[in-house]
């Protein structure tokens, strides 16, 4: 069965940082587009980094860029958010996703994947 677990979220400051960790089973890594999408109160929910299993590279929204890595761990099957420079619009619940056939060629993140974990929430705030 495949899961999605994510861990990391809290309440920081703005301009701080926070990873976020996503402990995945059931399935493996390389076989899956891997995605994590946030969804934040009154918008729109938006894909904001991601991994492509066709090309192997990694895409972030123009909203992160620059702020946000997103990575694997293969041995460990965990998928990880590294959050640097937060700033209060980045507040939101944060999931963590893949699809074994989603094809992610650049052009930014999709925000619809087949599977997802529970989310966890993030909130930036002074």
């Amino acid at each position: 069965q495949l899961q999605l677990v994510e861990s990391g979220g809290g309440l920081v400051q703005p301009g701080g940082s926070l990873r976020l960790s996503c402990a995945t089973s059931g399935f493996t890594l390389d076989d899956y587009a891997i995605g994590w999408v946030r969804q934040a109160p009154g918008k729109e929910r938006e894909g904001v980094s991601c991994i492509s299993k066709t090309d192997g590279n990694t895409y972030s929204a123009d909203s992160v860029k620059g702020r946000f890595t997103i990575s694997k761990d293969d041995a460990t099957n965990t998928v990880y958010l590294q959050m640097n420079s937060l700033k209060p619009e980045d507040t939101g619940v944060y999931y963590c996703a893949a699809d074994e056939y989603l094809v992610i060629l650049g052009g930014g993140c999709p925000r619809a994947y087949d599977y997802w974990g529970q989310g966890t929430q993030v909130t930036v705030s002074s």
